[in-house]
């Protein structure tokens, strides 16, 4: 598959939140690697080279700074410009495994510089095939055996005269990935303290005329009670105070360094700005302007990598943190003081979200308008909810992905511990690729990003509405630990109108108990219905309405309380409203708000269907949080080598791409043991006829003819083929269809009917390896029943893929259909979505139809589309 190399920088954090180029080295970085041996302390050199010979820098140097090939590479750290850190592997005597060696400039010891350098090396080194490093080490040099015992893999030791000889597997196991993860949180909260803790704040381009971006910056943050120092900077207006802040004409001009600075200049001056903000070592800035070109913003991010700037923005609203009184934005509202964090793209949505949160008394306890989102993203502040422990609901208005993988995994552990949640956006749009097969028209940007949420446990809505009651819901009420509704009215049309909606969000409305029936008869009205739903007719009290409540919370039958109250003039109910030890949603008809939140924290709704849909999210929360996500399972019989030669020989041939030919596509399938109906390729009418007289049985005819994807539609196919006489005519009649361009016909054995699905995956730009199931057949596109999850799967991913489209009902069987084999499909999906996963090179690959039967399961028609691509370590610590 050739040589994996880094060719090109990233940026990532060290323990402090310090931002560091990691980069390959070259021939151009000789001189820097000699310098920073030189450098090295008498200790350092000793522990590094087991010696003080200085003599040797320029053959190390000389060593490292070789082009990169199979057994080498070499990575550099870069500080501003200084390298201060290198990490090399070489090889060994062992096959697959390699020596690795560090050196780290002094002072930058302890700052996390070569456990960042030995993931990247790491990471490289898997992608080239290496399986383990080995490497030796002084067994006083306690850093050095620290970084190797931290790095989160199974290192083993082995000491020999003073030296300790250390082998670790290159593994990239849930183990290793956790390690990862909380060292990135770590340096990334580090590095958000400036933004969301500053002590100091300038308001670069505040104007002094009001109602500008700027000066409605400035004002909120003097107004909303922030204790730190705040500056304006303005050149008009240097030496007077402006909105309450003293101001000066530059940012060099600023009295201290300030923590944040908030830039509110038009689009031609933001990267000058941004450049000068650098130069005064000031580490974080949100970019408020619009407007900038696409060589404007990679200026920008160049300039913030550069002087190591986290960059909230462009485009965007700004940041408030209510802890600190933080209000840097332009919204006419400052937020209320609460529990929930949020993080958007939009404004608009940003400034809908704080005011309705702030109404309803939940509350902000941080908040992002991220933007363009050209640094600081979604991850980021998952990461900083995670780690204050004010935030107890997330939500997030995500339109773009930097690292979606990352995402998943990141937003799967805080979701472990606060509800997260998130509106649907763009579900309309078209998919950013012209779909060539059924499998790419199905993965649309709703499908992945669905796929996305659900793997990560986030609970999505389809509008905004939907997210604020769902947020209500969340925010004041424990989740229910079931699907399982009561519902009690004093209007009983109503009552049955929730029922209804209950059961259309994905609840039950289960007949209450025995006992609770038998209660609610003794103190209700002799009209009432003590069924579920229960109406207690409009002559109750308050008293025994609450009550009744109470009773019906009590039934074991019963997960959560569904109440609606129609307001008379026999009792005011609304005062009545307490679930007791359940969860208690409730309906308020007539109200004017979509929804509020009583002074006992329950959540009221103008109408039955918003109340249901807040429950229907808030248990999706439950069953999603309870519920452990699993580790893809280890499949036996998979010859993941043979697949890789056959890839690999493909695109030496076709190095854009292509469509694999059909034996080569089976024979792709058929490495990782996905079941396919038996087959044979023939060349010409004498070898069809003898390859059905081999496979036995009806057999059907398959056109491999240049320009031909779907075959049905075509004409390429030939059914139900019987004795040498069918398969002559047939071939001569696909002959004749196709002339020249018929390249030769697969013939296979006749597949028994079954219910037709579709199995698929597709390479995304974005999200990698998506799997997509749904109905198959040649009416795929018409009934539009697909679902998706993120490869690789694990078992219960690929059970919950088979279990939500519409044909799931079919598979289960019923009177006139016995059930499918559904463990065979959830075998097939699971090498399907681990060959996708190993070999990206997969752009689409479209098994339809696949049959599935009681007795087992069979593909019977199989395209895949090979690309050049990378390979990319979703995973990897580093910047977007």
């Amino acid at each position: 598959m050739g040589v994996r190399t880094s060719t090109r920088q990233v940026y990532a954090l060290l323990t402090d939140g310090t931002q560091v180029e990691i980069r390959p080295l070259s021939g151009a970085d000789r001189d820097a690697v000699c310098a920073l041996h030189r450098d090295l302390s008498d200790e350092s050199l000793y522990l590094r080279f087991f010696g003080l010979n200085r003599a040797m820098a320029d053959r190390i140097a000389d060593q490292v700074c070789r082009p990169a090939g199979p057994e080498h590479a070499a990575l550099g750290a870069w500080l501003r410009g200084e390298l201060i850190g290198i990490a090399e592997y070489e090889p060994s005597n062992a096959p697959g495994e390699a020596e690795v060696a560090m050196a780290v400039a002094d002072r930058m010891h302890h700052r996390g510089v070569g456990t960042l350098l030995l993931e990247h090396l790491g990471s490289l080194a898997r992608g080239n095939g290496i399986v383990a490093f080995r490497a030796d080490t002084l067994a006083e040099n306690g850093p050095m055996l620290r970084v190797f015992a931290d790095a989160g893999m199974p290192a083993k030791r082995r000491m020999t005269s003073g030296v300790v000889e250390i082998t670790m597997p290159l593994v990239s196991d849930e183990h290793y990935l956790d390690v990862v993860a909380e060292r990135e949180r770590s340096a990334d909260v580090a590095s958000l303290m400036p933004l969301f803790r500053p002590g100091a704040v300038a308001v670069v381009g505040a104007s002094r005329r009001a109602g500008t971006v700027g000066a409605s910056a400035l004002r909120n943050i003097a107004a909303g009670g922030y204790a730190g120092r705040l500056y304006a900077v303005n050149p008009h207006a240097a030496g007077a105070e402006l909105h309450g802040a003293p101001c000066v004409a530059a940012v060099s001009d600023l009295p201290e360094p300030v923590d944040l600075a908030v830039i509110t200049v038009p689009a031609d001056a933001v990267v000058a700005v941004a450049a000068e903000c650098g130069a005064f070592d000031i580490p974080a800035i949100v970019v408020v302007t619009s407007g900038l070109s696409t060589e404007q913003g990679g200026e920008l991010l160049a300039t913030c990598r550069k002087h190591g700037i986290r960059l909230v923005g462009p485009n965007c609203l700004g940041v408030a943190d209510t802890g600190t009184a933080l209000n840097a934005t332009f919204a006419a509202r400052r937020p209320a003081a609460g529990v929930a964090g949020v993080a958007v793209q939009s404004g608009g949505v940003g400034i809908a979200l704080i005011d309705h949160l702030s109404r309803l008394g939940i509350g902000v306890s941080s908040f992002a308008s991220l933007g363009d989102k050209y640094d600081v993203s979604a991850n980021d502040m998952l990461m900083w909810w995670e780690s204050e422990q004010t935030t107890r609901l997330g939500l997030l208005h995500v339109e773009s992905f930097g690292s979606p993988r990352k995402f998943a995994r990141t937003a799967r552990r805080v979701a472990s511990r606060m509800p997260l949640l998130t509106v649907l956006a763009g579900r309309s749009g078209p998919g950013a690729r012209a779909a060539e097969s059924h499998t790419a028209a199905a993965a649309t940007p709703e499908a992945t990003r669905r796929a996305l949420f659900e793997q990560a446990g986030i609970v999505a809505t389809d509008d905004l509405g939907e997210l604020v009651d769902a947020a209500a819901m969340l925010a004041s009420q424990a989740p229910p630990a079931g699907p399982r509704v009561a519902v009690v009215s004093n209007a009983g049309g109503a009552g049955v109108l929730a029922a209804d909606a209950c059961v259309d969000a994905g609840l039950t409305v289960p007949p209450l108990g025995a006992t609770a029936r038998r209660r609610l008869s003794a103190m209700l009205p002799a009209c009432s219905s003590v069924t579920d739903p229960v109406d207690t007719t409009a002559a109750v009290s308050a008293e025994i309405f609450q009550r009744a409540l109470h009773l019906v919370a009590a039934d074991p039958s019963v997960d959560a309380v569904l109440a609606v109250v129609a307001p008379t003039a026999l009792a005011d109910l609304t005062g009545a409203l307490d679930g007791g030890a359940k969860p208690l949603a409730a309906v308020v008809l007539g109200q004017a708000e979509t929804v509020q939140i009583t002074n006992q924290g329950v959540p009221c709704y103008a109408y039955p269907e918003s109340a249901a849909r807040a429950l229907a999210r808030a248990w999706s929360y439950t069953r999603r949080r309870d519920r452990a996500p699993g580790l893809p399972p280890e499949l036996s019989d998979l010859r993941a080598d043979e697949a890789a030669a056959l890839i690999s020989g493909f695109l030496a041939d076709a190095p854009e791409g292509g469509w694999l030919p059909p034996v080569q596509a089976f024979e792709l399938l058929e490495s990782y043991g996905l079941p396919l109906a038996p087959w044979r390729w023939a060349r010409n009418e004498q070898e069809a006829m003898a390859a059905a007289d081999e496979l036995g049985g009806p057999v059907v005819l398959k056109a491999d003819a240049e320009g031909v994807l779907h075959k049905t539609a075509a004409g390429a196919l030939q059914l139900d083929l019987r004795g040498p006489r069918d398969v002559r005519n047939a071939y001569r009649w696909l002959a004749d269809r196709f002339g020249r361009r018929l390249r030769g016909v697969v013939v296979q054995r006749m597949a028994a009917d079954g219910v037709e699905v579709l199995c698929g995956a597709v390479q995304d730009d974005v999200f990698g390896p998506v799997v997509i199931f749904g109905s198959g057949g040649v009416d795929i596109e018409a009934l539009a029943d697909r679902t998706a999850r993120l490869a690789p799967l694990t078992e219960r991913e690929a059970d919950d893929l088979v279990g939500e489209p519409r044909v799931a009902a079919v598979l289960a069987g019923h009177p006139a259909r016995p059930a499918a084999d559904l463990p065979a499909l959830r075998d097939a999906l699971l090498r399907l979505s681990r060959l996708v996963a190993d070999h990206p090179e997969i752009a689409e690959l479209d098994l339809n139809p696949t049959i599935v039967r009681p007795d087992g399961v069979v593909a019977v028609d199989a395209r895949i589309r090979l690309a050049p691509r990378g390979v990319w370590d979703p995973y990897l610590r580093r910047l977007r």
